[in-house]
């Protein structure tokens, strides 16, 4: 039966390395679980209802791309669209967060019907590689920012807007160590290494009394499972549309867009799932799977999910079909009766996690050719202006517009095409709006 479903003899593969890949890719990804509710948390969120909400919307959705795609891929909330939700969706704007869970229905919607008739792709042909690598690291910035913050290594400060917070304090030295332990087991070869890092720091932190310890069992495992219902179907639609939030939709649906697309083509080519004409088989269906899932995190009460890197860690160890996937969404339901014990990870632990992510993800800047400034200017201004302004909108707005503007004043107009000038003119009238 197995096999029938998930083509294990077609891809070479049997039902126990597809079992040890999904736990190694669990293993690589079960952190997730401990830094997306603090984000949430600080949106004004239920800890409590973040905390399911991450596991059930990460197991449903793994489930169903294993179960009806056959991609051994993962999916989870995306820790910078979630960076964007709390801190600027519902701390820069204001918004309270069932408005900005009703603007990540509206992007699931939104890229549901760009997966139909051609759209997408029209849209990513669109925009250039230097612009999409640019995204990447201005991203990657926005988080390793927001994670120096919560560790208190970063401070506001009224003359010079930011500078560095007093770094002996507990919550910074427990952050970088969890950083620099992360990275020396990551070079090591350790599996897991983000999760045993954040391991080790809440145990350090409970001995020396930084944090709360448990006090019984009761405090690291419980059959009471956690309620979603504070957040559960609490999406203000209604809300979002009177708003019109469309700049945000928009962010929601590109940033997932381009992270999915770029995502899924690395891991499916690590898979050897593509086919000899460069020919990705099922993408489009990965792909509408990714829209339903949006549409559903926004519905149990999260941020925008996605494809996770996280994913080529099982594939390194034989993954090849949907049942390394499946193996995931156990994995992750298993981890409703911790609960309690994840509650009790304090902040500082898990910031280490976005430092490291911002760190991998500005490894894109390669990529981008700054000799031509036509190019570079504006990647540049993607890239510098995510994290000073805190949006991953702003820095959308800022390098497309620029990108439009200096290619045809330099008479290269013809490098633009016309849905790049649509997709630039509506961000000069947002900002224009905004101001």
């Amino acid at each position: 039966m197995l096999d029938r479903l998930f083509k294990l003899r077609d891809r070479q593969t049997t039902v126990r390395t597809e079992f040890f890949a999904g736990l190694t890719t669990f293993i690589a990804l079960a952190y997730i679980v401990f830094v997306n509710p603090h984000m949430l948390a600080d949106a004004g969120m239920s800890r409590e209802a973040a905390i399911a909400a991450t596991i059930w919307i990460t197991a449903i959705s793994t489930f169903f791309m294993g179960v009806l795609v056959n991609y051994p891929v993962a999916l989870a909330p995306g820790l910078g669209l979630t960076a964007f939700f709390s801190y600027y969706v519902c701390g820069s704007l204001g918004l309270h967060w069932t408005v900005a869970l009703g603007a990540v229905f509206f992007s699931g919607l939104v890229f549901l019907l760009l997966t139909c008739g051609g759209i997408l792709q029209a849209i990513i042909r669109a925009v250039p590689d230097t612009l999409k690598s640019a995204i990447t690291v201005g991203i990657g910035l926005f988080i390793a920012f927001i994670g120096l913050k919560s560790a208190g290594v970063l401070q506001a400060d009224a003359s010079t807007f930011v500078a560095l917070g007093d770094i002996t304090q507990p919550a910074p030295i427990f952050a970088m160590f969890t950083l620099a332990l992360t990275v020396i087991l990551m070079v090591r070869g350790v599996q897991g290494a983000i999760l045993i890092s954040i391991a080790v720091t809440t145990l350090l932190s409970m001995a020396f009394g930084c944090s709360p310890a448990p006090h019984g069992i009761e405090d690291i495992i419980s059959f009471n499972i956690p309620s979603v219902s504070a957040s559960l179907g609490q999406l203000d639609i209604a809300g979002a549309w009177d708003y019109g939030i469309v700049s945000i939709i928009f962010t929601f649906t590109m940033v997932e867009l381009f992270d999915n697309i770029g995502t899924l083509i690395s891991l499916t080519r690590r898979a050897k799932m593509v086919k000899e004409d460069g020919e990705i088989p099922d993408l489009d269906k990965a792909l509408t799977m990714n829209a339903f899932a949006t549409i559903g995190s926004a519905l149990v009460g999260t941020s925008t999910v996605t494809t996770y890197l996280e994913s080529a860690t099982g594939i390194e160890a034989g993954g090849r079909t949907g049942l390394t996937a499946v193996t995931v969404s156990f994995g992750f339901l298993s981890l409703l009766l911790f609960a309690p014990l994840i509650a009790l990870v304090p902040g500082y632990a898990t910031a280490s996690a976005l430092i490291l992510i911002g760190a991998l993800m500005i490894s894109a800047v390669k990529e981008i050719d700054f000799n031509d400034l036509t190019d570079g200017v504006p990647a540049f201004l993607t890239i510098i202006m995510m994290p000073l302004t805190y949006s991953i909108a702003s820095g959308f707005a800022f390098g497309f517009i620029s990108y439009v503007l200096l290619k045809v004043c330099t008479g290269r107009h013809k490098e633009v095409s016309w849905v790049m000038g649509v997709i630039s003119l509506a961000f000069l009238i947002n900002l224009v709006m905004r101001a």
